[in-house]
């Protein structure tokens, strides 16, 4: 039998056929190719595992726009399904939302439990404060929230986690320097998360060590090899909240594709470190996003 994730993500694929031709577009001549930037796991406009100061699709103050995607994060022992849409209107709010998808076969054997698959819900929320990616002098500033219910509490229980949802709030910086580099166009972007969220919240909130919210810093830098393909690395500091399992911070290096302004690829070799005993989770990233 299908799983309900292979209707969603049916669903998802779908929609992101027809949106270029269902849907009127923002206006072509407004932000430049790339600014919308692609969609994070969490269903925030960014990279792969990191958020950015930028609004999802490529909609100008005078304009509403957004996004659907879909994407796979794939280790030895887990794999991360995530789907979601994001709506952001005249370039200073955006409203997200994803459904992520975890499959933990290894774990669950080594543990014995019957339950394989932690599910979540993740609902945001973004402002512009200040500045623009491209045309200010300062970066763009965006604060952000990210309400997430974990729907599948038993394994992140017993690994010690506190609280199936909660809420995590962050302030992004982005800059696009236009030939900041051999000629090429330089992505910078900076973000400080306030949270106490377990390996990006799908080992529940809080835990045994540590139930609190602390800063943590998550960044990405990229470079243009032409106006269609971005090449970059990512960075996300991970809380330590379990006794269970020391968290380790998260990193990637990926490929960006950007043919137009109604699609964009990214692939990823991602380094998640230790997860819940198991050992050196690497692997590869992929996600598909359409934008109207």
């Amino acid at each position: 039998m299908r799983s309900v994730f292979g209707k969603y993500a049916a669903n998802c694929v779908a929609f992101l056929l027809t949106a270029t031709i269902d849907i009127v577009h923002a206006d072509s001549g407004g932000r430049l190719l790339a600014t919308g930037a692609a969609t994070q796991i969490e269903g925030s406009a960014g990279g792969g595992i990191v958020p950015m100061a930028v609004l999802s699709g490529y909609d100008t103050r005078d304009e509403a726009g957004g996004t659907a995607f879909v994407s796979r994060v794939d280790t030895k022992d887990y794999r991360l399904d995530s789907i979601g849409a994001a709506w952001s209107w005249r370039n200073r709010v955006e409203l997200s939302a994803a459904r992520q998808e975890l499959r933990l076969d290894t774990l669950a054997g080594a543990l014995g439990v019957p339950d394989n698959t932690i599910r979540q819900n993740v609902f945001g929320a973004k402002v512009r404060l200040y500045g623009d990616v491209v045309y200010t002098a300062t970066p763009q500033i965006s604060a952000g929230a990210q309400y997430k219910k974990n729907l599948d509490f038993f394994i992140p229980s017993a690994a010690g986690a506190k609280d199936d949802s909660g809420v995590d709030m962050y302030l992004a910086a982005t800059k696009l320097f236009l030939a900041g580099f051999a000629d090429r166009n330089v992505l910078l972007n900076g973000v400080v998360r306030w949270t106490k969220s377990n390996q990006e919240s799908l080992v529940g909130f809080g835990g045994d060590k540590r139930n609190s919210r602390e800063a943590v810093f998550e960044g990405s830098a990229g470079l243009f090899i032409n106006r269609h393909w971005l090449i970059g690395t990512e960075y996300r500091q991970m809380p330590d909240n379990l006794s269970f399992a020391r968290a380790q911070d998260w990193k990637d290096v990926f490929v960006a594709w950007f043919p137009d302004k109604q699609w964009s690829v990214v692939a990823a070799w991602v380094d998640l470190g230790d997860i819940a005993t198991l050992r050196n989770q690497q692997g590869w990233y992929v996600s598909i996003q359409g934008s109207f």
